[in-house]
């Protein structure tokens, strides 16, 4: 299981998605309160009051994580391993669709905002559960080869 590549790469991504849920994906400064920043969290907006929750983006990564080291354990189901890589593609292009709603529209009244490097992260996953794909369906095809041989 660990020694196949599409192996590694889930993981990587599965670390990548972990680290993107601890870091800020952005800082929103206030117009009315000169200086004052709001760190922008996957869950929500930290603020000097508290937290406001926006789930959206944090139940998205937390899905597309699980379902990441969900398929890492499935390495008997080609078919489905590489349908999951699938969804899990589009759950990422989904976290960039709201990220910028939220980026374009919420935060368009209240101050500016600036993007974080954590932004990044869902990309690498996105290009790391491609290459895990591409990954499961070369064994795919090895296995069908070797069954077509017999």
């Amino acid at each position: 299981m660990i020694q196949r590549k599409q192996t590694i790469y889930l993981l990587l991504a599965l670390a990548a998605l972990i680290v993107c849920l601890c870091l800020p994906i952005g800082k929103l400064t206030s117009n009315a309160m000169q200086g004052a920043e709001v760190a922008v969290y996957n869950i929500g907006l930290y603020t000097s009051t508290g937290l406001d929750a926006h789930p959206v983006l944090f139940t998205d990564i937390v899905v597309v994580a699980t379902l990441s080291f969900i398929n890492i354990f499935l390495y008997n189901k080609r078919k489905l391993q590489m349908k999951i890589c699938v969804v899990n593609i589009v759950l990422c292009l989904v976290w960039y669709a709201y990220y910028a709603f939220m980026a374009l529209s919420m935060f368009k009244g209240i101050g500016s905002f600036s993007m974080s490097f954590a932004v990044c992260l869902p990309l690498v996953a996105m290009i790391l559960l491609i290459l895990a794909r591409a990954g499961i369906k070369a064994d795919e095809e090895l296995i069908r080869s070797m069954s077509r041989i017999r």
